[in-house]
């Protein structure tokens, strides 16, 4: 929840100090250095590059995570109840931590383009929508503008909170940063083309492994908080069932169909797919469709991530960091 709180509130972490920022060129570096000979030889070499990712953010973290819950920092007593300081700036970091691996609000990407599609200002909104999607969105008009918001932000859903708060909830933060890592190299090498179909394949295939799950469980919660936003329950289920099949993505569809169902609109995607029964999103269904999918994020979060961790992902979290502590410890330190 404090996760969240950060997320709504604070927003993202600025992208000069951003983690996935620093992983990202990390990754441009290797793409640059890595030489495609022989698709096993370069499959191999996409695994290898996810693993030393995995293994660089992961260690870091954990690193950052074990030093603070060991450290001596005093103590306070809050309702009768002893906590350490250390305890409570654990939870705040690991908090900051989990959020870089998530993102439950997209208000602050659609919003701008809500002000300039309400100022009829067609040329600016599309400019800005072309930062969100990948589509050509120059000479777009209001209903399409709108629909590729609409569409980003329930694509989305799934990515960003389903299966970061999912394998967060099991393995702790070293399942948040096990699917973040897969799904930033899918969206970075992750294209059927000459120079990515072998570098990219291993998280590409897995990034779908890690959302199958996700993907088909948030229509559930998208069903759920349909009712807070005027929508139907019942049409974001069917949908969903009868029409998930319309994107290229295995995953993508689903929480796509459930919103579009949710909702009553329809979304499209020039020469690709028409999904949803009703007319093209208006500017007023952007606003319902963020508030649709925050609304999804907080019960889900609510819902799966936070029982799970307290009964599973905690211990493997504290476990792992046990561990590395020890390991640490074990060093010859000259101090």
């Amino acid at each position: 929840m404090a996760a969240l709180f950060i997320d709504l509130v604070l927003g993202d972490v600025p992208n000069a100090i951003h983690p996935l920022r620093w992983i990202g060129n990390l990754l441009d570096r290797l793409d640059k250095r890595i030489k495609r000979k022989g698709r096993r030889s370069t499959v191999l070499k996409g695994f290898l590059s996810y693993v030393l990712i995995l293994f660089l953010f992961w260690f870091i973290a954990f690193v950052i995570l074990a030093v603070i819950r060991s450290a001596d920092l005093g103590g306070l007593t809050i309702g009768g109840i002893d906590a350490a300081y250390s305890e409570v700036v654990w939870i705040i970091v690991c908090a900051f931590l989990f959020k870089v691996t998530f993102a439950a609000s997209f208000r602050k990407h659609c919003r701008p383009i809500e002000r300039d599609l309400e100022n009829g200002d067609l040329d600016a909104a599309a400019e800005k929508t072309q930062m969100i999607v990948s589509r050509k969105t120059k000479g777009m008009d209001a209903e399409h503008i709108a629909s590729s918001c609409t569409e980003t932000t329930s694509e989305n859903y799934a990515d960003s909170v389903c299966s970061p708060g999912l394998y967060f909830g099991l393995f702790g933060m070293f399942g948040a940063i096990m699917f973040r890592c897969a799904n930033l190299m899918d969206a970075m090498w992750g294209y059927l083309n000459d120079k990515y179909k072998d570098l990219g394949y291993f998280p590409a295939k897995f990034d779908d492994v890690l959302g199958y799950v996700t993907s088909r469980i948030s229509i559930v919660f998208i069903a759920m908080a349909s009712v807070f936003v005027g929508g139907s329950p019942r049409k974001a289920i069917s949908t969903a069932r009868e029409q998930h099949r319309m994107t290229p993505s295995p995953n993508s569809g689903w929480p796509m169909t459930a919103s579009a169902g949710a909702l009553g609109i329809s979304m499209e995607k020039a020469d690709v797919y028409v999904m949803g029964e009703g007319p093209l999103p208006s500017v007023k269904d952007i606003h319902r469709c963020y508030k649709l999918i925050e609304i999804a994020a907080f019960l889900f979060l609510l819902l799966v991530t936070f029982p799970l961790y307290a009964l599973i992902g905690i211990h493997i979290q504290i476990y792992m960091e046990d561990v590395i502590m020890e390991m640490l410890r074990m060093i010859p330190w000259p101090w």
